[in-house]
């Protein structure tokens, strides 16, 4: 039961994923990109049954040819006049050297045909990891520019039609770029499924791929995450909090409390 990941609880983490996301920064980039990973997990389960689905046409071609071929060497056989005379020696030597080419070119249309069904389902499963990849790179678009050790503050689109930014808090910043990693984490997740759906040492070294990309990106993340919590522990402000912490006070006379009487 535990053996092997199980398309629908993808999609079900991603869709909680998403409504934190969502809840959090609505209407920002990242829970766009993150309705759209649920889409693209949604339709891998369709594309690795469709790649674990045997091809019948290809397969009925195969049938077709050894049928054919069979009936070739029927034929052979029955052409051959098996006799004493040497004569017939030069006919028999013919007659095999048909049948050997016959059998030549029904392995050969067989070993085609079935290796034709193993590179169109590699072609189209590379296309679609192609496209897995691409959306780990736009995930790291979004939070390329969320660096706590920026002169220039995070900020997040708020949703609206002037695409008005807002300054995140650093708060909002971690929690932004543990949105990013886990993204990047289910991705890697949604590569997999192809990888044990088949045996292929192409497909397979291409999902591994992914998964040192995923990994190797959401190590930077956590660096991140890991500065501005130490930040926050030796009370440094973060580029969002320095706009706010510009801003000059105004002044303030001291306040000391007046001395009580001493008692009589």
């Amino acid at each position: 039961m535990y053996r092997r990941l199980d398309p629908n609880q993808i999609v079900k983490t991603l869709v909680i994923l998403h409504e934190r996301i969502e809840a959090r920064f609505p209407g920002s980039g990242l829970s766009r990109v993150c309705a759209e990973l649920i889409e693209v997990a949604r339709e891998t389960e369709e594309r690795v049954n469709a790649t674990v689905r045997p091809n019948l046409a290809l397969r009925f071609a195969i049938l077709a040819v050894l049928a054919f071929g069979l009936f070739m060497l029927s034929k052979v056989g029955t052409i051959i006049e098996l006799k004493r005379e040497s004569e017939n020696l030069s006919g028999i030597l013919q007659g095999i050297d048909s049948a050997f080419n016959i059998l030549l070119l029904m392995g050969a249309g067989m070993l085609y045909l079935s290796s034709l069904e193993a590179r169109w389902k590699r072609h189209n499963v590379m296309k679609n990891l192609h496209e897995l990849r691409s959306i780990v790179h736009v995930i790291d678009m979004h939070q390329l520019p969320k660096d706590p050790s920026s002169d220039h503050p995070a900020t997040v689109a708020t949703g609206g039609s002037n695409h008005e930014q807002r300054v995140m808090s650093s708060f909002e910043l971690a929690r932004y770029l543990d949105y990013c990693s886990e993204m990047l984490s289910i991705t890697g997740k949604v590569a997999a499924l192809y990888a044990q759906s088949t045996q292929d040492s192409i497909v397979v070294d291409a999902v591994s791929d992914i998964g040192q990309i995923t990994s190797s990106l959401s190590s930077k993340i956590w660096q991140k995450i890991t500065l501005i919590q130490g930040r926050e522990g030796r009370d440094l402000p973060l580029p969002s909090q320095a706009s706010a912490a510009a801003v000059p006070a105004p002044h303030l006379k001291p306040h000391h409390p007046r001395p009580e009487s001493a008692p009589a």
